[in-house]
This record gives structure tokens, sequence and C-alpha cells, in this order.
């Protein structure tokens, strides 16, 4: 003889208690599951920061930059095009750093630890051989647009003026010891700054530029003097150059501190 069940009973004769456990233990689950979630947030947003960003944010950067740096190489070069296929009209990629007239009295300064800083023009940097790119210019927002620039090599200039190295001498390629590990650059305003790496200011296509299409560039360009930089989007290419400087320590970056990636690399 088959024990006797317990009644099954219609949906709406089911005890009221039962259907409160039932809805209590539903709400429990759901409470956990919403507090995982919400849990790694506060755990983010309650993060130390590091260089403006959250740290656990700011880790995935670096290993983005990591990743990115381990096939760099300055025998890597960004394809090139004829001057023809220039845009006759160059694209301007932002104002920031360059909102106040240029400086009647503008002129390079350059840091050097141990020795007086450096007070240069813009005729200093054209008395160095000449260098000319057509390359793809890629903004972070998504455009890109070929054009044509002209400048001195930062490495000409900073083997010229002995910069860049902990001994003071012209920099040694078999002796990268002697290299600070960052380039440091600002408007004259500060109110524009990036940090570099030094390898992807010592490649060959990295310009001090002064020429657009064969022309002085104009304010909105960066007048008198600005950083191109191919192998990096163009937040690293600095406009208006008012201060160079060398550390071993991660220079501040405007868009770093505001969530990008600090490398930005190509």
């Amino acid at each position: 003889m088959n024990p006797p069940t317990e009644p099954q009973l219609p949906k709406d004769e089911i005890p009221e208690s039962a259907v409160r456990r039932r809805m209590i233990k539903s709400f429990g689950w759901f409470t956990l599951a919403a507090a995982v979630p919400v849990g790694v947030y506060e755990w983010i947003t309650h993060s130390v920061g590091a260089q403006g960003i959250k740290r656990p944010l700011r880790k995935v950067l670096d290993a983005n930059a990591q990743i990115a740096r381990t096939y760099f190489s300055d025998t890597h070069l960004v394809p090139t095009f004829p001057v023809d296929a220039a845009a006759r009209q160059a694209r301007v990629n932002g104002f920031d750093g360059l909102k106040s007239p240029i400086p009647d009295d503008w002129n390079l300064h350059i840091d050097r630890p141990g020795s007086q800083p450096l007070q240069l023009t813009v005729e200093d940097v054209k008395a160095l051989p000449k260098h000319e790119i057509v390359y793809e210019f890629k903004c972070i927002e998504g455009w890109s647009q070929v054009q044509h620039w002209g400048g001195a090599r930062l490495s000409d200039f900073v083997e010229k003026y002995k910069l860049g190295t902990k001994s003071g001498s012209s920099p040694n390629p078999d002796n990268t010891d002697d290299l600070f590990k960052y380039v440091g650059m600002e408007t004259p305003d500060k109110g524009y700054y990036v940090g570099i790496d030094m390898e992807s200011a010592m490649h060959p296509q990295t310009l001090l530029a002064y020429e657009l299409n064969g022309q002085p560039i104009t304010a909105p360009h960066g007048a008198p003097l600005r950083l191109i930089i191919p192998v990096k989007y163009g937040v690293k290419n600095l406009k208006r150059i008012g201060r160079i400087f060398f550390t071993d320590d991660r220079p501040r970056d405007f868009w770093a501190e505001r969530g990008y990636d600090y490398y930005v690399g190509l």
C-alpha cells in the first residue's frame, strides 16, 4: 500500500506563508546576484588612483601598453606616400594648449638634469638636417588623413644637444642604460602635456615639425614647432612645444589622466 501523499492544492489555495517564503528566497538570490557586479564596481571606484585612473583600470591599460612595446622596433616604419597623396587642407585635431596667442617671446625650453636649461629658437631646430614625411595621421576619435610634414628628427636634435642621457653625453646605441625612459613635453601655457617612451621618441620618423605641405605651420596646427610622431595616435602629437624634459618616471599625460591608454601606439 502506497504511503499517503500530501494533497496538491490549487495555486489559489497555497498557504500565504509558503508564498512569502518563496518570495523571500527569490529576493535573496536576486540580491546576491546583484551584489557581485555592484561589489566589483565599488572596488574599482574606491581603489587608489594611478595617474588619474582607478588602479584596476590602469592595470589593464598598462598591460595593453606592455604588449604593444614587446613588438615595437625602431626598424618598423609606418607606411609613407607620395607628396601628391597628401591632403591639401590638413584636418585640425584639438585646441587644448592653444587657447592663448603664441607668445611673442616663444622659445623652446629644454631641462637638463645637472646643467643649466637650454633656451632655443625654431631657427636652431631648422639648422639640423630637414626630413619630410607623408603618412596617414590617425586620430583616436576614429578619423585619419594622409598629411605632409617637414622638420628635424627628434633623435638628431637629442644628439646635437646631448640630451636624454644621464651622463650628459650624446646617446650611444650600445649603452641604452644611459638613456632616460621618458620624454615629457608641454605647451607654453601648460594647458596640454604628454609623456612619451624614449623608444618612440627616438624613432627615425619622429619629427620636431615646423612645416606642413611645404609651408610654415599655422597656429591651429601647432606653430611654431610641434611634435609629429607617426607611431602614435594624434593625442601624443603635441602642438606648440614650449618645454621638453627627460625622466625615468612617467611624465604627466593629458589624455592618460582622462582615461586613455598612456602608450597609445599604432
